[in-house]
């Protein structure tokens, strides 16, 4: 099977919607199918993922990590998408790579298959302070998922959120996966090296994106307070973003940047999840984020995490069970979890580890039994959407 993986952001440490599209695209050739990586340019870096790209001229966009691409100036790019004889298009975000993969299915006549991932209304909210602009965005992003064959979300608490956008169509839970590994010597060694921590203390963890929409006021919050109440902890941060260098100031005016390590991006694997390995308890009190990667990756080493009550990352962790959930997403509730779940990280990160990661080729069997059940089943437009 060809397939197109369409998506807005390259390299794919960029965020988490470009590493699961990096996934996907690896287990997928991993499997003998030719799966692209189809997405923005971004200079300087090198094809090191093992899986073909097809990747269209950009334009840095002030203020953000992100590239816009621009692939109706890109003739070069055109081309090559025209010369791959895809079986069926994947759009894993809905912006210009939306629009690109609704262009290339209508043009070949074959089914459009859409994953709807991140709170895009909330990002819209953000950036233009006006709810009437972010509902419009939302009312165009509508119009695009009920162009698609397929709509698919990660858990059923993200396709609440897209049923709440004024979706009603049909949407089918396709979980993320994440790599089951053993601990490499060579990353734990490497991520030692880098590592200043002091032996016997317990460990915090955050990994990604280091803006403040994930909730790292209340990370740093909740280290103030442990802090003050004289409990011992470390905070390791990996990751970069648009706020790292206000969250590493927060951290020096909450007087507890002794105790904090900021790594930035951590781009090597095998290092990150020595990372994981290294830690004691994941702390990812996000209300943004849906299904986490973060969450999955720590439970393949044994790293149980604290979620908030009622948040979309919540979905399948159970309290003292496979994970801690904290009652909202303020620093005293945060701090109070930690403190709850530092003398039961052990037997907990077992049962985190026995019942939270699912292996990508396990996730890449139900893919594509479903692509080719909507290739089987494609029918021919009445109109042309273009």
């Amino acid at each position: 099977m060809v397939v197109g993986q369409f998506v807005d952001t390259y390299p794919p440490s960029v965020d988490g919607v470009g590493r699961v599209t990096l996934s996907y695209c690896q287990t997928l050739t991993a499997m003998g199918h030719e799966a692209y990586y189809i997405a923005p340019e971004s200079p300087n870096t090198e094809d090191l993922y093992g899986v073909p790209v097809i990747l269209s001229a950009s334009l840095k966009v002030p203020g953000e990590l992100f590239r816009m691409g621009l692939p109706g100036l890109d003739p070069a790019f055109r081309r090559r998408v025209a010369e791959v004889p895809f079986d069926i298009v994947h759009a894993q975000s809905p912006f210009l790579a939306g629009s690109e993969a609704l262009k290339t299915a209508r043009r070949r006549d074959i089914p459009l298959v859409s994953t709807f991932h991140s709170k895009y209304y909330d990002d819209m909210l953000a950036k233009t302070h006006s709810k009437v602009l972010a509902q419009s965005v939302i009312q165009r992003l509508i119009r695009f998922y009920d162009k698609c064959d397929g709509v698919w979300t990660v858990n059923n608490a993200t396709a609440d959120v897209l049923h709440s956008y004024g979706y009603h169509g049909e949407i089918l839970i396709m979980e993320n996966g994440t790599d089951i590994e053993e601990l490499s010597p060579e990353g734990k060694q490497k991520m030692d090296a880098r590592l200043t921590l002091k032996k016997g203390v317990p460990t915090l963890l955050f990994v990604g994106q280091h803006n403040y929409k994930k909730n790292l006021h209340g990370v740093l919050g909740a280290c103030a307070i442990l802090k003050k109440q004289g409990v011992p902890f470390q905070l390791v941060t990996a990751g970069d973003g648009p706020d790292f260098t206000d969250i590493c100031q927060e951290a020096r005016d909450l007087g507890i940047d002794d105790r904090c390590q900021f790594l930035g991006f951590i781009g090597n694997r095998a290092e990150l999840m020595a990372l994981y390995y290294r830690a004691d308890l994941l702390v990812f009190p996000s209300l943004y984020d849906n299904a986490p990667m973060v969450l999955r990756e720590a439970a393949v080493m044994h790293t149980p995490g604290i979620v908030v009550k009622g948040s979309c990352s919540a979905e399948g962790i159970r309290d003292e069970d496979n994970g801690f959930i904290c009652e909202n997403e303020s620093a005293e509730a945060i701090a109070a979890t930690i403190i709850r779940a530092l003398p039961r990280i052990q037997d907990v990160g077992e049962r985190a580890q026995k019942t939270i990661p699912v292996s990508w080729d396990s996730i890449m069997r139900k893919v594509l039994a479903e692509y080719q059940r909507l290739i089987d089943g494609h029918v021919t437009p009445l109109f042309d959407f273009d």
